[in-house]
């Protein structure tokens, strides 16, 4: 990606995280797991989101660690495509 592209329609969030399962052809489910500082009590928690992302080429296999960017809608839940 040349930088003229990334900046005239922004830059793509990116995501690291561990695949969960895969759910038929080219597509999987990556969790995304990050430590926060809850609000009331200060105690560091883990919290964890679900993201539906799109194996071109269907490689990726449960457990495996993977770099997801966000894309264009490709089906009803689908946002995000497997980079690396």
């Amino acid at each position: 990606m040349s930088t003229e592209s990334v900046s005239a329609r922004g830059a793509r969030k990116v995501r690291k995280g561990v695949v969960a399962s895969k759910m038929g052809a080219k597509s999987v489910v990556v969790t995304v797991s990050y430590r926060e500082r809850h609000p009331l009590y200060g105690k560091i928690v883990t919290r964890s989101k679900k993201y539906h992302a799109h194996d071109e080429d269907d490689t990726a296999k449960v457990g495996d660690t993977v770099t997801i960017m966000e894309t264009r809608p490709l089906s009803a839940t689908k946002r995000w495509r497997i980079v690396k």
